[in-house]
Formats: structure tokens, sequence, C-alpha cells
């Protein structure tokens, strides 16, 4: 029979183990790590049935537990199941589930946990195995007179981690990459792709072809690709028609949703029906997002990047103009603010 593994998005504990059958009742405490007091004691219940492939969940806590963005509801019981995600509470601490035939101990089964939710951290000397080719297709619209990036284009070996399950949400832009519909610029280092669900006018990925989680595996040797993300992004803008009449930031999540280091290249003027909620208002224009120089200058200077405890937090702060920084109510209202400072 599997058995059922709770995996933390964040990395901040160990994974849980969830016997068939058995009841268990999570929530703030060590070990979740969870220290927000929002997060009840007693948040949520938890019951797998190995043999299905599912786990349910019980709110018990009063604040609010979702799975997928929908709200279970205090007393209420959905189901979560391997793909889906869970926060804990506020749509923060997000969780998946795995479930792994290998039960020797808690260490395999969060290796195992990881080949279906991202890719395993090498070591310093271990290379990955190179992949497909993959094809360049530009979609971008350019000015006659500016090559575009994708045309000085190097062939390139796509060396990406074997194991992933590309089925899995948070391995999205693993697939993407590989996409040469959404490929706007590809080199022997890094590709750039559009987002799927862009959060302004211009918003590009710059990800790297070697397999790197998270920020958390970014060492000092990793500057120079680093720099090299950044000097693509900045190009972008270069080539972009409306480079020289809007701002662009070039950064990273703090604690990205999405597996494999992504550097982002986003416009300032938010305008885009995919920014919805204050989740991705603040994701964006607080210190949730780290620019790209400071994560450069922080591996040189510490060898390693660190996030800052409660950065979680930043996202639930409220609603400002990253302009004006007046506070709005709602994002429609704050919408309706933005055009102010566009046409202005």
């Amino acid at each position: 029979m599997p058995t059922c593994w709770l995996v933390s998005e964040d990395d901040c504990h160990k994974p849980v183990h969830l016997p068939h059958h058995h009841v268990l009742t999570l929530g703030r405490g060590p070990e979740t790590r969870i220290k927000d007091q929002k997060c009840s004691r007693r948040q949520v219940e938890l019951r797998a049935d190995c043999n299905k492939g599912l786990i349910s969940v019980k709110q018990l806590g009063t604040n609010p537990t979702s799975v997928d963005n929908v709200v279970v509801g205090k007393g209420n019981q959905v189901t979560l199941k391997p793909g889906q995600r869970l926060h804990m509470v506020n749509q923060l601490y997000p969780y998946t589930v795995s479930f792994s035939e290998d039960t020797s101990s808690p260490t395999s089964a969060r290796e195992g946990s990881k080949s279906n939710k991202r890719p395993l951290q090498r070591d310093e000397g271990e290379k990955e195995s190179p992949a497909r080719k993959v094809a360049v297709s530009s979609h971008r619209e350019r000015e006659a007179d500016d090559p575009p990036l994708a045309e000085k284009a190097k062939p390139a070996s796509a060396e990406v981690e074997p194991s992933f399950s590309a089925g899995h949400w948070n391995q999205g832009l693993k697939v993407s990459m590989q996409d040469p519909k959404l490929q706007v610029y590809k080199d022997e280092k890094v590709v750039v792709i559009k987002d799927k669900y862009p959060k302004a006018r211009h918003h590009w990925l710059v990800l790297p072809w070697e397999s790197i989680p998270s920020l958390k595996a970014l060492r000092l040797k990793h500057c120079d690709l680093l720099k090299h993300m950044q000097h693509v992004g900045g190009s972008m803008v270069q080539q972009c028609p409306d480079g020289q009449k809007l701002r662009f930031r070039l950064g990273y999540h703090a604690i990205p949703s999405m597996s494999h280091v992504h550097l982002h290249v986003i416009s300032q003027d938010f305008d885009s029906p995919c920014l919805k909620n204050k989740k991705h208002w603040n994701s964006f224009t607080t210190d949730y997002f780290i620019e790209s120089e400071d994560v450069i200058a922080m591996l040189e200077r510490d060898g390693k990047v660190a996030v800052k405890d409660g950065t979680s937090e930043l996202l639930k702060l409220p609603l400002r103009c990253h302009v004006c920084h007046k506070e709005q109510a709602t994002i429609p209202k704050l919408k309706d603010h933005l055009k102010t400072h566009l046409t202005s």
C-alpha cells in the first residue's frame, strides 16, 4: 500500500506522514513551524486514504483554509488530491500531497515526493542529464530595425531534471520552458518565456536550463548565471516597444509558488486581467519581490540567499499604489486608480 506524505511547499519542515485512515490534526506549532497567530493550533483535520490516493481535509480553525484557492469553511470537509495545493490559513503556508511506495524512512519519502514535486538539488560536481533540444519561436512584436533576440540565439541543449512529473501543477515552468510557442529567446544558459498569466502588459520569465529548484538552492557559483539572466532580462526591456515609455522591474519572488528559479521581467503598469487579488499585487509591489541586483549582491556577500522570517505576511498587507502609496479598498478601485498614473 502506498504511504502518504504532506509536503511543505516552502520547505519549512520535513514531510508529515499521514497513515492510512488515521486522523491527524495540524496547525500552528513545532511540527509545521507555523507561528502565525491567525492559524489555530488545531487548524485542520486530515485523513488519508492511501488506496484511493486522496486526503480528506476538514477545517477546524476560524480563519480560512483553502484547497486550490477554494475556501473550505469551518466545519466543512473537502478532498485534497495529488496536484492540488492546500493553504493552511489565509492563502499562506502551501502544502501538496504525495503518495510513495517507499516506506523506509521520512527522508527517503521526502526525496520520493520531490520527484513529483520539484527537481532534487544535486551535488556541486554532479551534472544533469541532457534532454531534447527545443526549437526557437518568437511571438513578440519588435521594431523593424531591432533584430529579435531569438534570431541571435544559439542552439541549446536543455539540461533538465528527468525525474519530475510533468502533470504536477508546480512543475508547470518545466513544461512551459520547453514549449516553442511560449519561448521568445534562448541561448546556451537560459530561455525566456511569456508568463502564461501576465500581471502587466509585459511580463516575461527568464529561466536557466540548469535545474535550480528555488532561491534557497542558489550558491556563489551561480552568480555569473544570475548576472546573465539579468542581462537577458534587460535586453528584453530594451527591445520592447514600450521599453522607453513604461518602467520595468527585474526580480524574484521570495517564496515562489512554482518550482525552478525564474527571474520576472515585468512592466509597472500592472494593466492585466490576470491581476485579480491582493496576493498577486503584494507579491510584486512589496519586499516580497526581491530585485535581481539584490539577489546577486546577497550571493556574492553571503554565498546564499536568505529570506526573512515573516516574508509571507507581506502578501496580506493593504492594497497600496506602488507610485503614490495611496491605499485602495479593492482591486477594481486600485486598477482604476492606476489608470490615472498611466495617463498623467
